[in-house]
């Protein structure tokens, strides 16, 4: 539900102590409904959350909204596109405000060629995205929508954060209207 991975943020924190040229990783933060990354545009940057809690979504053909993680702390964004060179999968969004370790391009780059450490997290990084993706198919074919909504009602109360009902509905992958339904039978 909200992807964290605190060995990934360990690592970076201490090669942002560690690093020679400061402009090689920097600091930057973005405000609560801010878009760090757009669908369909090359990112700038690859980054990793350092504080706060984003969305991960895409935009359908049919302008449906569709979110396929929540992320925070320790998570990593950009990654796949600098490595495949393309433009974002998905659209990435701050539903906090977010902090985040930039990496300049030509750094990462070299960081992958040259740093086993990095590669390690990122091989654990793609096998956890694998395992998740495939959970939450067979989740989402296997509960209703109440059981899942109930643990994104969890999530919003223990992370004291406003998930919107548009956003719980991409999320649950159903119409707001079905999610007011589901809304409705929980209360009961």
């Amino acid at each position: 539900m909200l992807r964290t991975n605190q060995q990934f943020l360990n690592y970076v924190e201490n090669l942002y102590e560690k690093q020679e040229r400061e402009e090689d990783l920097i600091i930057k933060s973005f405000f609560k409904g801010e878009k760090i990354f757009t669908q369909n545009e090359k990112p700038s940057k690859v980054m990793l959350i350092r504080e706060g809690i984003t969305k991960c979504f895409f935009i359908e053909e049919n302008g449906k909204e569709y979110i396929v993680e929540f992320l925070g702390k320790g998570e990593i964004i950009g990654e796949i596109e600098l490595i495949r060179n393309i433009s974002c999968l998905c659209s990435i969004e701050a539903v906090t405000d977010v902090t985040v370790y930039a990496f300049a391009i030509p750094y990462f780059k070299s960081l992958i060629k040259s740093n086993l450490s990095l590669n390690n997290h990122l091989l654990d990084v793609f096998s956890e995205r694998i395992v998740n993706t495939s959970r939450r198919a067979s989740y989402q074919q296997l509960y209703a929508a109440e059981h899942t909504l109930t643990q994104l009602l969890e999530l919003q109360a223990q992370q004291k954060i406003e998930i919107s009902k548009e956003d719980m509905a991409a999320y649950l992958g159903i119409t707001v209207r079905s999610l007011n339904r589901t809304l409705k039978n929980l209360e009961k």
